[in-house]
């Protein structure tokens, strides 16, 4: 298998490059490693905010204001 090594500045090897074909010969024989190549699903874009609407409840929400506040009071009183 004709592999090419990729290096750092420092010459510690950080990826490999294996040709396309023999790649495709792998993955023929390997089905898990399919999993592998499959387009993972981005949660930043997979979601909208309007889906965790209703997620806390008014209790919680107010608590984490306070919380929030609180913090905020804190980080202005030691600048």
């Amino acid at each position: 298998m004709a592999l090419q090594y990729i290096s750092d500045d420092a010459g510690n090897q950080t990826a490999v490059v294996i040709p396309i074909n023999q790649w495709n010969e792998i993955t023929a024989r390997h089905e898990d490693i399919k999993e592998l190549t499959a387009p993972k699903a981005n949660p930043a874009t997979s979601k909208k905010p309007s889906d965790y609407a209703g997620t806390m409840s008014k209790e919680e929400g107010e608590t984490f204001s306070q919380y929030i506040e609180q913090s905020r009071n804190e980080l202005e009183r030691n600048f």
